[in-house]
């Protein structure tokens, strides 16, 4: 089994079946502004006949992309903000995100960065980036945990993973390396044994968190993919965006939960959706998520319990969107408090209403 090549032009979208004769016009305005691309083993999973199928809704361009609310922001995290040298973001005191690439096998169609990824967008760390981005890493003893995200850093070769992983082994305050992906779910025949060895370095305990959305995308191919992964030794955690069409249910939310740990995959995050352009057709209002959140109180064993995370627009970090530091405000806004104790209005329009 070896990996196949995404579909990435509205064309090949149309010749699939994934995108209908009188929605050509809309998806290639679509594409003209955000990147598109689905693997075919993502596209056999794609009811034609449901117009409701949540594997489409996160995948296939769709004419509510198009619009762009006052509220939405290019950088809805704020990650340019903290970016001390390219490819890094170092918001938190012990730990930085390393953004070795910024090309996805699958581009979500509720990306938060979606105005960076992409062939058109900040493209992979030149040599000479790549080595700035380490030594700022290694001149910096309180970074505990290196986060590879992008973009999708398992797209990398393991000749390319295998040399990072070797340089970050040279720094002895890193840890932990943690990578964000989406392969094992969306491209399980790039999860070989190769691969596998290049995540590993002497000295570092690696972590694989693992995007995933509906239950549906943990396919037969993808549960061995996880299985070649853990088996290996490293430790798989989840992360989850809840999207409006796809998963703001309880039922199918619970399903996807208990799924991840009957493949040995622990739940992390559940983010609610941020503020990216042309992404307000999936967002809950926080209202809403905290009720669906507080719905699994019960309903599944604590082994299934995310945290459910809002990223405060502005890039003041993250802040978990059940807890005390998010409260109901007048006129149906929220103050949410950040980790360094400052408080920040969020709105009912920044929040989906």
């Amino acid at each position: 089994m070896t990996a196949a090549r995404s579909l990435t032009t509205v064309a090949e979208f149309f010749e699939a079946g994934l995108v209908a004769e009188e929605k050509r016009a809309e998806a290639r305005a679509v594409a003209e502004g955000y990147t598109v691309a689905i693997t075919p083993s993502l596209a056999a999973l794609i009811d034609r006949d449901d117009p409701l199928d949540p594997i489409a809704r996160q995948f296939v361009p769709d004419a509510a992309e198009l619009v762009t609310l006052p509220e939405e922001r290019a950088d809805p995290i704020g990650d340019l903000a903290h970016s001390p040298v390219e490819g890094i973001v170092h918001r938190y005191p012990d730990r930085v995100l390393l953004k070795a690439v910024h090309v996805c096998p699958v581009y979500c169609r509720f990306c938060f960065r979606r105005e960076m990824v992409g062939p058109e967008g900040l493209g992979t760390l030149s040599p000479a980036a790549l080595d700035a981005a380490i030594a700022y890493i290694a001149e910096r003893p309180e970074i505990w945990e290196v986060i590879l995200t992008g973009g999708d850093p398992l797209v990398l070769s393991p000749r390319r993973l295998h040399a990072i992983m070797e340089r970050l082994a040279e720094i002895p305050h890193v840890k932990i390396v943690r990578f964000h992906t989406r392969v094992p779910a969306v491209d399980p025949a790039r999860v070989d044994a190769a691969l596998i060895a290049a995540l590993k370095a002497s000295g570092k305990t690696t972590y694989v968190a693992l995007h995933a959305n509906h239950p549906r995308e943990f396919t037969t191919d993808a549960r061995a993919a996880i299985a070649r992964i853990v088996d290996a030794g490293l430790v798989m955690i989840s992360q989850t965006v809840l999207l409006k069409g796809v998963n703001d249910d309880a039922a199918v939310l619970a399903e996807l939960m208990r799924t991840f740990v009957e493949n040995r995959v622990k739940p992390y995050y559940l983010h609610h959706p941020d503020l990216a352009p042309g992404t307000s057709h999936f967002r809950l209002t926080l209202a809403e998520g905290r009720a669906l959140v507080e719905s699994l109180r019960g309903r599944v064993s604590g082994l299934c319990q995310p945290s459910y995370i809002l990223d405060i627009p502005g890039g003041h970090g993250k802040v978990r969107a059940d807890s005390r530091a998010v409260e109901e405000a007048d006129d149906g806004c929220f103050r949410v408090r950040d980790f360094r104790g400052e408080t920040h209005l969020y709105s009912p329009e920044e929040g989906g209403a």
